[in-house]
């Protein structure tokens, strides 16, 4: 499995976390930014890794920005990404088994390194069901066309 991962400045420190957790597990990555303290623009981190995700370079990516909110909805807007905004363990589970989520958002202001490592493990653990949850993904898709 191939990730793409990135930040705005108010989730770098969860981002290297996940970054760490990453190697630890021996996945493929790449860091797609931001690595700073100073003001950025979340659209400019998440709109490249969302898209590199769509296109299939990376089989998932995973987004941090302080509410993890302004990420999803960016991520959210190409074609083809189903972004998840995850802060607990049972929805990072659940968005994969029933969503399929290719991307999953987190908020640095939000939740703790402990806790962000623990829904990015189970997300990325966490297999999609398909069956009566394809369907559903179905009619997202078409309409997304």
């Amino acid at each position: 499995m191939k990730i793409a991962v990135a930040s705005d400045h108010g989730g770098n420190l969860i981002k290297n976390e996940i970054v760490a957790l990453l190697k630890e597990k021996g996945l493929e990555f790449e860091d797609f930014g931001c690595n700073c303290e100073t003001s950025v623009d979340y659209p400019d981190y998440a709109l490249p890794v969302a898209e590199k995700v769509a296109n299939g370079e990376f089989d998932r990516g995973i987004l941090v920005c302080g509410t993890g909110i302004g990420m999803s909805i960016a991520a959210n807007k190409v074609k083809g990404i189903r972004c998840a905004l995850v802060h607990d363990t049972f929805s990072a589970r659940a968005t994969r088994e029933h969503n399929n989520s290719n991307i999953l958002a987190m908020g640095e202001r939000v939740i703790g390194p402990g806790l962000a490592r623990d829904i990015a493990e189970i997300w990325l653990e966490t297999e999609f069901q398909g069956g009566r949850h394809e369907t559903r993904i179905g009619k997202i898709t078409s309409f997304e066309e």
